[in-house]
């Protein structure tokens, strides 16, 4: 009997081990179920962070294309910062950020020192020119922008204004503005002058010839506004309409660079840009969708 009762108490203590072992309800060979992949389109896991550096004109709107993306993919952080197009250019070249930001073309110098540079148009914009409001001209031809900004023509009244002289403000050297303005109006024979007011942006370039009587500079399409008045050039008028359908001359693209193909969150960002809502946003900003 007392070996019976040594069986039964054996089996209970293996059963006890057994269910410890097994909670109720639990299915040993069960795999837990598989998650689902994130879209390609919003990112997750730990915070990402995008690095971007570049143009300044670029900048404003790729800060609000920024703050769009990352609002729909928190987990995404976008420092975007200026420099100027050269900056951009050679930041995304060397690797040193996620993504550059050009406001002009690439140049074939640049693409033969960087080779592995990625090059996405989001955007097109024009280049006004701009007059203090005060200022009694009309309209310019290109030759006409040329030779002011060349400082042949000093004098508002070789082009249809008062006998004044003219004080021209323009971009300092690596700015994409600047050299988009000298590739597509001043040409392989001209410089600017060296009398001409140099500004770091935009919109210094719009401070200065709003407060500055006399004065002729060039100024994105996006910094328009009343402080500044834009000539029509060539009998156009500055709108975004006439540089979209090609009949406004001086028009230029706005660039992201990256090195090699972009991946992850990067290339998230620039999809969203590239699709209908960063677009849309691209449109609203003042500039030339190119989707």
């Amino acid at each position: 009997m007392r070996q019976l009762w040594i069986s039964v108490l054996l089996i209970m203590a293996l059963v006890a081990v057994v269910a410890a072992q097994c909670p109720s309800g639990a299915t040993p060979a069960t795999a837990p179920a598989a998650t689902q992949a994130p879209a390609v389109t919003q990112p997750s896991g730990d915070q990402q962070q995008i690095t971007v550096a570049g143009s300044t004109t670029v900048q404003p709107l790729a800060e609000k294309l920024a703050q769009a993306f990352a609002g729909q993919n928190p987990q995404v952080k976008i420092n975007v910062s200026g420099g100027g197009s050269s900056v951009g250019v050679k930041s995304a070249g060397q690797g040193t950020v996620d993504v550059g930001m050009a406001s002009r073309e690439v140049k074939d110098s640049e693409k033969t020192e960087y080779p592995n540079i990625k090059i996405y148009v989001i955007a097109r914009d024009g280049i006004a020119i701009v007059t203090h409001p005060d200022v009694a001209v009309q309209g310019l031809t290109t030759d006409q922008v040329r030779d002011i900004f060349a400082g042949t023509i000093t004098n508002l009244q070789d082009v249809g204004g008062p006998d004044k002289a003219i004080i021209v403000v323009s971009r300092e050297e690596g700015s994409g503005t600047r050299g988009a303005f000298e590739e597509l109006v001043m040409g392989q024979d001209a410089v600017i002058t060296e009398k001409a007011i140099l500004q770091p942006s935009n919109g210094a370039v719009r401070t200065t010839v709003s407060t500055t009587p006399d004065s002729v500079g060039f100024l994105s399409f996006g910094y328009l506004d009343s402080s500044v008045k834009a000539l029509p050039i060539d009998g156009v008028e500055a709108t975004e309409a006439n540089a979209a359908s090609g009949t406004y001359p001086v028009v230029r693209p706005l660039n992201m660079l990256t090195l090699g193909e972009p991946a992850g969150a990067v290339k998230a960002w620039l999809d969203f840009i590239l699709g209908p809502a960063g677009q849309n946003m691209v449109g609203e900003e003042g500039y030339i969708k190119v989707k």
